[in-house]
């Protein structure tokens, strides 16, 4: 691991209906969910597995995950 924490980034995907995560900090991590509470616990279920599966090790009792969501919200355009 190159950090004492992750960041994982998370957008909306309006097309699909989902929220999309991924980091540069972890590889393999690539996750969707329809809500964002349960893409948080998706996300941490995942970085769990790929831990375990690439052998990461850390002295650390927890380490953080920073979930860094980014939404597009549309209001009308009261000009028009």
């Amino acid at each position: 691991m190159k950090h004492a924490s992750i960041v994982v980034r998370a957008d909306w995907d309006e097309e699909a209906g989902v929220w999309v995560a991924s980091s540069n900090d972890i590889d393999g991590l690539a996750i969707e969910a329809h809500t964002f509470e349960a893409l948080k616990a998706k996300v941490a279920a995942a970085i769990t597995d790929l831990f375990e599966l690439n052998g990461f090790s850390s002295s650390l009792p927890e380490i953080p995950i920073h979930i860094m969501a980014g939404q597009i919200v549309r209001i009308p355009n009261p000009t028009c």
